[in-house]
């Protein structure tokens, strides 16, 4: 991703991208699922989560081209996102040996999450489900799937 990528005028209008804004993802595994800004990576990523409680997002980095701005905000005030570092996403190095008897090992268990990633994790949604309790209607709306039906005009859509 280039460095500070320019965001789309949709994530740039007039209330601008802030901390706390909700957006619906467009693309990967979580497609359709509504989350969170917690913050910005230096890069130009956005940084979101779910809350993991609510709707099975973790804290993911995601490029700002796959996401669609909501004009629902929550407020945050000052999350702590210190946790959440330059090479907090990162992946572990592994010392197994590629080869096909690796690729085929069927008894090879999953990787268990780095504890630090828990607490990190854990912490930032306690801090969105506090501000998400002051609204009754906004914990369903989090957990809600995002569709387009057949006669639906995204177009004409007002998020």
């Amino acid at each position: 991703m280039p460095k500070n990528s320019k965001l789309r005028s949709s994530l740039e209008d007039a209330s601008g991208l802030k901390i706390g804004t909700v957006l619906i993802l467009l693309a990967g595994r979580f497609r359709g699922k509504r989350v969170v800004l917690v913050a910005r990576d230096p890069k130009g990523a956005l940084i979101v989560s779910g809350p993991y409680k609510l709707n099975g997002v973790p804290l993911r980095r995601v490029d700002p081209a796959y996401v669609i701005a909501t004009s629902t905000k929550i407020d945050l005030g000052k999350i702590d996102t210190s946790s959440v570092g330059a090479n907090f996403f990162a992946r572990a190095k592994t010392d197994r040996k590629k080869g096909e008897a690796a690729f085929f090992n069927k008894d090879g268990a999953k990787a268990e999450l780095p504890a630090e990633k828990k607490a990190a994790q854990q912490k930032v949604d306690d801090q969105i489900l506090k501000a998400v309790s002051k609204n009754a209607d906004m914990a369903k709306y989090l957990a809600a799937t995002f569709t387009l039906r057949d006669h639906d005009t995204p177009h004409t859509m007002k998020f």
